[in-house]
């Protein structure tokens, strides 16, 4: 992972500290706070949570390096593509109570975050990508904990450091995808982004959320950089 940019961050502390703040704010929610609208289009809270406990049959077989029997699993579930993954993942927990699906991703993510750890941010892990370094494949867990952390309202979505980054790691996104983009930062302050045709001066929480796909729709920002800014969803 030398020279990524990266190297000064702990990936396995920032994905420990994004469960957490996850976690105490699921473990907080009553009743009627599970079925309210998340920032996920379609998805309420706990639909965000079935998909968190969900995921982990992915990340489990990549640990397993067992992608195989996934991928076959899958396809008996008639499922082909990333979208309907993620869709399945909370359709099979719909009838399922809520404290089981929180104990089950606690569980299981829990098992990740401790072998991923154990691994070490310089080992190589099999994805359906091919061999990736685990640390990398930890920055974009962490960035997927945080967003869907803003999604369901968990609080501090905009702490300095947080934003910091995760604007680090949307970076990083953007030039491992090579977005056809140029960003460039005022110091710590705004970012100017270009690509053909337009640019753009954003805040950095801004940016942030140019990366994750979660701009507000009324925001001006012109549809190509829109496009070309979104790597990290």
């Amino acid at each position: 992972m030398s020279g990524m940019g990266l190297d000064d961050l702990d990936p396995f502390a920032i994905l420990d500290a994004e469960a957490e703040r996850l976690d105490r704010h699921f473990a907080g929610l009553r009743d009627a706070a599970w079925t309210r609208a998340s920032r996920c289009a379609g998805w309420t809270v706990r639909d965000v949570l079935a998909h968190l406990a969900g995921q982990e049959a992915y990340n489990h077989a990549c640990l397993e390096d067992d992608l195989e029997s996934l991928s076959e699993r899958m396809v008996s579930e008639d499922v082909a593509t990333v979208a309907e993954f993620n869709a399945w993942t909370v359709r099979v927990r719909r009838d399922r109570p809520v404290a089981q699906i929180l104990e089950e991703w606690r569980d299981k993510n829990g098992e990740t975050r401790r072998r991923m750890r154990s691994l070490g941010r310089d080992a190589t892990l099999p994805t359906m990508c091919g061999p990736y370094p685990v640390g990398l494949q930890v920055f974009h867990f962490a960035s997927e904990y945080a967003t869907h952390a803003d999604d369901v309202g968990v609080p501090d979505d905009a702490s300095p450091a947080r934003v910091h980054w995760r604007a680090r790691v949307g970076r990083f996104a953007l030039t491992e995808r090579a977005a056809p983009v140029e960003v460039d930062q005022d110091g710590d302050g705004d970012y100017a982004v270009r690509t053909s045709g337009a640019e753009a001066v954003l805040t950095p929480p801004e940016f942030v959320a140019a990366t994750v796909g979660r701009l507000p729709e009324p925001h001006p920002l012109d549809p190509r950089l829109r496009a070309a800014l979104r790597c990290l969803a």
